[in-house]
């Protein structure tokens, strides 16, 4: 460089221009090889407006990061128009046209994403019945399958065992035989 200069060649200012645009030209050489494999092509020809959440070229809807990396939709003809239109005063865009360009842009507001969905009514539709459907299954199985109680849980059953504690004195200290009056055969107060 300093060898270029020092012959007269070239001014200074000359010269940084030359390497300005060499390095611009390198970029876009690695820009394009960069873009190419990392997906330029599956975006189409919609427009790279930044750099994303991740970096890559996919556009999503997310309230809390509202930056895509790329546009909504390609520019067709009337956008293209819109767009040298915006480039001058905005107070000549009319209402329709400012929403038009929102649109090509981003595929909801804020507040459209932001909105409740009512997903919430499938899952508590799908959870009650499931629950629904576990009760009947147990209603079924107690009704159908299940056996009976057996004898033994029967009231009269269980007077008989009380009787048979009482005159075996089953745990006579602190157990049921200990409340039992026996010299006058009723409990005791």
């Amino acid at each position: 460089m300093n060898s270029i200069l020092a012959k007269g060649l070239i001014s200074q200012s000359a010269l940084k221009k030359v390497i300005i645009s060499q390095r611009v030209t390198e970029r876009n050489v690695l820009v394009a090889i960069a873009n190419t494999f990392y997906g330029r092509k599956q975006i189409g020809k919609r427009e790279v407006v930044g750099f994303g959440i991740t970096g890559s070229y996919i556009y999503f809807d997310k309230p809390d990061f509202p930056m895509p990396a790329i546009r909504f939709r390609e520019d067709d003809d009337y956008i293209k128009k819109l767009r040298e239109k915006e480039k001058g005063d905005w107070k000549k865009l009319t209402i329709d046209e400012k929403k038009a360009l929102y649109r090509a842009s981003f595929c909801s507001t804020i507040a459209e994403i932001s909105a409740p969905t009512g997903e919430w009514k499938s899952v508590a539709a799908g959870v009650l019945f499931l629950m629904a459907t576990s009760l009947w299954v147990f209603a079924a199985l107690k009704i159908f399958f299940y056996p009976g109680l057996p004898p033994t849980m029967s009231k009269e059953a269980k007077f008989r065992q009380l009787r048979e504690k009482l005159i075996l004195q089953v745990d006579p200290i602190d157990g049921i035989s200990s409340k039992w009056d026996y010299d006058n055969n009723r409990w005791k107060k």
